[in-house]
């Protein structure tokens, strides 16, 4: 087998995304404790900048990771699942509530013991939210290294669990940890939603509608001060189920 084929077999293996996931992850960790960890902080920096006529939208690289990159990330996610809530695993009541149960335990137990062992220290009791935040990147990630030894149901059901538990962490964060934000922005946004379900029921299936109005959610929720994943996840609730 050629080295082309055994590269492209890998790219297409269920292990393929764990794999890479977990290699970069460790690659960051041996850079971040190195000598080149400078070069590693100025990298992530680096400012980058999209500018139409007057209007410019500058953030650090590691802002356009974890805002956008990850908003892409949980547009792809929200859409699994949705189509697991109509035709899949999900697809009851009971199974969608196992998961949201799950996942609501999986944020006061960690959160719980975080004030137990912080009870004497009030600056510590600030970061309760902290251990109540599941890695969905990892998680998803960690699952894919088993291929096919997990099963579908096992899948759907971690899948949702940690998209339930990153909803959460973005409530507990807008309503505990936001003191700037835009509440016009957070209307825009809802707006934006609300001609995306309108779409929805007129019957309109081309996806590239909502993605260009995907594009503006995106920003106002970033203005708005709440995480821009959510975007992500909501606008998934609104693309039909599947494209003509």
């Amino acid at each position: 087998m050629s080295g082309h084929s055994k590269l492209h077999n890998f790219l297409h293996s269920d292990a393929a995304p764990g794999i890479l996931l977990c290699f970069s992850a460790i690659v960051a960790l041996i850079t971040i404790n190195s000598p080149l960890s400078h070069w590693y902080h100025e990298f992530l920096e680096t400012h980058v900048m999209f500018e139409v006529g007057h209007w410019k939208l500058q953030m650090h690289l590691l802002h356009w990771i974890n805002d956008a990159l990850m908003a892409v990330f949980f547009l792809l996610v929200g859409l699994e699942i949705k189509r697991e809530m109509l035709e899949g695993e999900l697809a009851t009541f009971g199974q969608v509530i196992l998961p949201g149960i799950a996942a609501a335990g999986g944020m006061i137990v960690p959160a719980g013991i975080f004030v137990l062992f912080n009870l004497g220290d009030a600056t510590a009791l600030k970061g309760w939210a902290i251990p109540s935040a599941t890695d969905i990147a990892f998680a998803l990630g960690i699952i894919s290294l088993f291929g096919k030894r997990v099963p579908v149901s096992l899948k759907v059901f971690l899948t949702a669990l940690a998209i339930f538990d990153d909803l959460g962490a973005i409530v507990i964060i807008a309503l505990f940890y936001s003191s700037d934000m835009s509440f016009s922005a957070l209307g825009i946004s809802a707006a934006l939603l609300g001609v995306a379900y309108a779409m929805n029921r007129k019957g309109v299936t081309k996806i590239a509608p909502y993605m260009m109005l995907g594009v503006f959610l995106w920003y106002f929720v970033l203005q708005s001060g709440v995480h821009a994943t959510l975007a992500g996840v909501t606008l998934a609730f609104m693309i039909p189920n599947k494209d003509q």
